[in-house]
């Protein structure tokens, strides 16, 4: 894997590794809200060749509705390319701010990032 540190605004910060056919990105928070978060990860997706993107959230203890809407915009476009974009290690109060925005159906969350990228089987068979 090959890892990338890039920046966005608000002072937050992204991982990246680049594995087999994915992208994983994990999120740092920073002091302000991250408006242009989808630019930035639409651009990664871009320049990686790959539209198949899991948001490692662990470090994220409040989603912002900026943010929210920023990975909505994001969802479009991956969807568009006939990609996956799969959120891993939110916190249960975040979550629930998904739920109550009724967004988690459009944004599933998944424990780890290998549940993430086995995530169509676990909607294909509920539990």
């Amino acid at each position: 894997m090959v890892s990338i540190k890039e920046g966005v605004s608000g002072g937050w910060s992204l991982d990246v590794d680049r594995g087999p056919d994915w992208l994983y990105v994990r999120l740092h928070p920073g002091h302000g809200e991250p408006s242009d978060v989808a630019a930035q990860l639409w651009s990664l997706a871009e320049r990686h060749f790959t539209y198949r993107l899991v948001l490692e959230m662990e470090d994220v203890a409040f989603l912002p509705s900026l943010l929210m809407g920023q990975l909505v915009m994001l969802q479009k476009r991956v969807l568009q390319h006939e990609g996956f974009l799969r959120i891993c290690g939110l916190s249960e109060e975040c979550q629930q701010a998904l739920h109550f925005c009724r967004l988690d159906q459009a944004l599933p969350c998944f424990t780890n990032r290998e549940d993430a990228v086995l995530g169509d089987s676990f909607f294909a068979h509920p539990r």
